[in-house]
């Protein structure tokens, strides 16, 4: 949990997370409206608009067709125009098909304008794998957006996070791709009452450990947390870093836990070649080799497409198994 004190804290769901931070970004500003499939008669396809269509009305929360490339070139001329349109898509899988509007029109627009166009704009919606939904509903493409310049990429992991990051991601001036999990809409966090933004671009210690350094992010973490809490009965300390935000990247975050703890795994629900662990590595072996007492592990889905099996499925994630091994290898106790 992130270092502020609040006075009023309450129970909500993910979902609710993402809604509330929708609606009071609406309610404080006329340019904000939602846009998607099912948002709003159906109040989402996993209920994270519930409400907002009979609160704005169908100008502001606006069901579209099954047409991501259109609603998503809609949304980006709009946002020229003055606007801060949010799209949702039913899952980042979907967004391939509306792809060449984010990477040629909203990554870019701002620097071939020469600055004439902002394109404040999120595209939000699930990610990654959310159980026996088949190898092209279960892809997480967090560093295929990262890739981009000109685009932000925000990927939560709890309801606090979720909240903070979604109303800073509304009113950055940039577009922000902002990733969720279904297998996380229904999890509750506690959240507070009052105002509350978090910056994008700064990850968040959730654990402090002396040991080793363990960097994840999105619904993943949840493995790392519990091969935690199995090695703390080793009385192995682990030091758990949730990234937040994958671009910008906070290396500093990163490098000052290396300084600390010597040892670095990364879990990340990513394939195997060229992600976000990728680079972190090259990062820190650029910066900080000298304060590494072993190399860095990366653990990662396997390097095919999701299986459909569960039988199957459960080999191709990454798991808590998977990092306690890694954690002990680092530390050479293996």
């Amino acid at each position: 949990m992130a270092s502020e004190n609040y006075y009023y804290m309450r129970t909500i769901q993910f979902r609710e997370a993402v809604c509330e931070a929708m609606s009071e970004e609406m309610r404080a500003d006329e340019s904000v409206y939602l846009m998607g499939e099912e948002v709003a008669e159906y109040n989402g396809a996993y209920k994270a608009s519930k409400g907002m269509l009979d609160e704005f009305g169908p100008e502001r929360v606006i069901d579209t067709p099954i047409a991501e490339l259109g609603f998503s070139g809609i949304a980006i001329g709009s946002a020229m125009n003055g606007n801060r349109p949010i799209v949702e898509y039913m899952t980042f899988n979907f967004s391939l098909v509306g792809i060449d509007q984010i990477i040629n029109n909203a990554a870019k627009m701002r620097q071939m304008s020469g600055g004439q166009f902002n394109i404040p704009i999120v595209f939000r919606g699930p990610t990654a794998s959310a159980g026996q939904l088949g190898a092209t509903h279960s892809q997480a493409f967090e560093s295929w957006f990262a890739n981009t310049p000109g685009l932000k990429v925000v990927v939560p992991s709890n309801p606090y996070d979720a909240k903070g990051l979604l109303k800073s991601a509304i009113r950055d001036n940039d577009p922000v791709i902002f990733m969720e999990s279904e297998q996380m809409y229904g999890d509750k966090g506690e959240v507070p009452e009052e105002e509350y933004t978090i910056p994008l671009g700064k990850a968040d210690v959730k654990r402090e450990g002396k040991h080793v350094t363990i960097v994840s992010f999105g619904k993943i973490i949840k493995e790392a947390y519990k091969a935690a809490d199995a090695l703390a009965e080793d009385d192995i300390s682990c030091e758990i870093i949730d990234l937040r935000t994958v671009r910008p990247l906070d290396y500093d975050t990163i490098i000052k836990s290396i300084k600390k703890t010597n040892r670095m795994v990364i879990l990340e629900e990513a394939w195997p070649f060229g992600n976000v662990s990728t680079d972190i590595t090259y990062r820190i072996q650029q910066d900080a080799f000298d304060y590494l007492d072993a190399p860095i592990i990366k653990i990662n889905t396997a390097d095919t497409p999701a299986p459909y099996s569960p039988v199957l499925l459960k080999e191709w994630l990454p798991n808590h198994e998977d990092v306690i091994k890694a954690v002990k290898k680092v530390m050479y106790l293996d």
